[in-house]
C-alpha cells in the first residue's frame, strides 16, 4: 500500500533564490539514491515567507528515511543545504520532516 506523506519546514526566506537553484541541479547520485530508497513522486513546494511544503509517496516513510540516511550522498546533500533552514538546532534537515496528518484524500 502507498503511503502519502505531506511535511512541513522552514528555511531563510532571504536565501530562497538560491535554494530553488539548488534544485533546480539536484545531483544525479542524490536523485538515484531517493529512487532506490523508495522515494516517489516527491515534490517541493515554496511560499514566500520561507515555508516549505513536501509531499512524496513511498511504501514505509520510516524505512525510506531510515534508507536514504544510510547514503554518503544524503549525508553529503544535507550538510550542504542545511544554512538554508531554520529552527533545527543543529540537526539535518531530513531529520525534521515529521508527516502532517492527512484528513482527506479524493481518490
Amino acid at each position: 500500500m502507498t503511503q502519502r506523506v505531506c511535511f512541513q519546514l522552514r528555511i531563510n526566506p532571504d536565501l530562497a533564490d538560491e535554494y530553488k537553484e539548488r534544485h533546480a541541479n539536484v545531483w544525479p547520485e542524490m536523485l538515484s539514491a531517493l529512487s532506490e530508497t523508495g522515494w516517489r513522486n516527491y515534490s517541493l513546494f515554496l511560499g514566500s515567507d520561507g515555508l516549505l511544503t513536501g509531499y512524496l509517496e513511498c511504501d514505509d516513510f520510516e524505512t525510506s528515511v531510515r534508507r536514504m540516511g544510510e547514503t554518503a550522498i544524503n549525508e553529503k546533500w544535507q550538510a550542504s543545504m542545511a544554512k538554508f533552514f531554520v529552527g533545527l538546532d543543529g540537526g539535518a534537515p531530513d531529520g525534521a520532516m515529521a508527516p502532517l496528518e492527512e484528513v482527506f484524500h479524493l481518490d
